[in-house]
């Protein structure tokens, strides 16, 4: 019924007004130093005792962080990750958390970073002649789409190569676009402190290891739920087979033709594998792995009208797919524990949102939630709720616009929550709770 949604979404603004207000008036002392080029990812079997508080105090605090109370589930026992944290993508209170602002090495979660970064610059029918240039300076054993050299493709072919195949290639192509790799590091940099993400320091865009490249749970959930206002990131996240352009050749009758190969997304929340299945709801968004950092993955999930956010870093336990039978277990306690369980702290807004130009944002962003916006131009994952199926089971056709939308049940109400949420915070005096 009309009526009881529109007071429902009303609730849901006035409740993101509250939670947002502290953030948006928290002095500076409240984050930690920011880490530097010469840090490295921690390797000790322990946090440190001092972290950032940015989203609430708790939240530096090394350990578990959850208010157990009647009617709240315990939280599952078998997780093992170095960190954690379950997070409500649409209010931004964090349910629960494990050494949520614990800096480690992301891996190819931080290419969130770079596509939130990145995304907006270029039109999808963008098209790029790969040079040998653009191609140097990739790590040794880099994920890889397949990129040649010579060949061309459009930005959009190179955006599903990063969110399928996590390709360095394709990130390294789309850096060449952006006047180079250092240039695009340092975007991602200043565009890391405008969101708050302050555990994040980039030194390849890629998420390849390199010494001081650390973020954490708390910040790489806080740089997925920017990227999911974008539609554009909605919909490459949540894609989960596409067609690639192969080589240019010549057929057996001598014309020059170019053939293509099917890509799968590598997230296995999204598309299953031997050993665990699709889980229900699932709308993205990224995964990644390498030696210093061990399995990492940011997930977004939809179940009842209720959005959520989990990120894992480091998985201890040695099984094939653990970070996501982990990340299923803690989204399973956040879908039942939503609603019953208070919150230990909250995701803060980027720093310009108490600048935003009233009327400015809401609009924008409800044209991004109805699809009229664009940017640039089962087994051994848990019980499964109600739905029955993912949110995103789209496949597209490269060069194509017909990706699967990763809200297609929300219908990008994520967006116009958090922009209306900054919006009422600039209208309404600031209130601390």
């Amino acid at each position: 019924m009309p009526a009881p949604k529109k007071n429902a979404r009303r609730s849901l603004l006035l409740a993101s007004a509250t939670l947002l207000s502290v953030s948006l008036t928290a002095p500076a002392a409240f984050a930690a130093p920011r880490p530097t080029p010469s840090s490295s990812p921690s390797q000790s079997a322990t946090p440190p005792a001092n972290m950032s508080t940015v989203g609430g105090a708790r939240l530096g605090r090394p350990g578990t962080q959850v208010n157990l109370a009647s009617g709240v589930p315990v939280l599952p026992k078998d997780v093992t990750a170095r960190s954690w944290i379950i997070a409500d993508a649409e209010s931004g209170e964090v349910l629960a958390a494990h050494n949520a602002h614990w800096r480690l090495a992301p891996a190819s979660t931080l290419k969130m970073l770079f596509a939130d970064t990145l995304l907006p610059k270029f039109p999808k029918t963008a098209t790029r002649k790969v040079a040998p240039s653009d191609l140097a300076g990739i790590g040794s054993g880099s994920s890889m789409v397949g990129i040649k050299e010579n060949e061309t493709y459009t930005v959009h072919d190179l955006w599903l190569g990063v969110f399928l195949r996590s390709g360095n290639d394709a990130v390294h192509v789309l850096s060449a676009m952006n006047k180079g790799v250092k240039n695009t590091v340092q975007e991602m940099n200043q565009h890391a402190e405008e969101l708050q993400a302050l555990d994040t320091h980039v030194v390849s865009p890629d998420g390849y290891d390199a010494p001081g490249q650390v973020s954490s749970a708390y910040d790489l959930t806080l740089i997925a739920r920017s990227g999911l206002q974008k539609k554009d990131f909605r919909e490459y996240s949540s894609t989960v087979t596409a067609k690639f352009p192969g080589e240019t050749a010549k057929n057996k009758k001598g014309k020059t033709v170019r053939k293509s190969f099917e890509i799968q997304n590598t997230n296995r929340l999204l598309t299953g594998d031997y050993d665990i299945s699709q889980y229900p709801g699932i709308a993205g968004v990224k995964n990644g792995n390498t030696t210093n950092a061990g399995s990492t993955f940011t997930g977004v999930a939809e179940r009842d009208g209720k959005v959520l956010l989990v990120t894992v870093m480091n998985p201890q336990k040695a099984e094939h797919n653990e970070v996501y039978k982990e990340t299923a277990r803690l989204f399973d306690w956040g879908f039942k524990a939503a609603g019953k369980v208070e919150p230990v702290g909250e995701l803060v807004p980027p720093k310009g949102a108490a600048d935003a130009q009233p009327g400015a944002t809401a609009s924008s962003e409800a044209n991004d939630a109805d699809g009229s916006g664009e940017a640039g131009g089962g087994t051994g994952t848990g019980t499964g709720g109600d739905s029955a199926k993912p949110v995103a089971s789209a496949t597209t056709e490269s060069g194509s616009s017909g990706i699967g939308i990763a809200f297609a049940i929300t219908g990008g109400l994520l967006a116009l929550l958090a922009g209306g949420a900054f919006l009422v915070n600039r209208r309404w005096p600031l209130r601390r709770r």
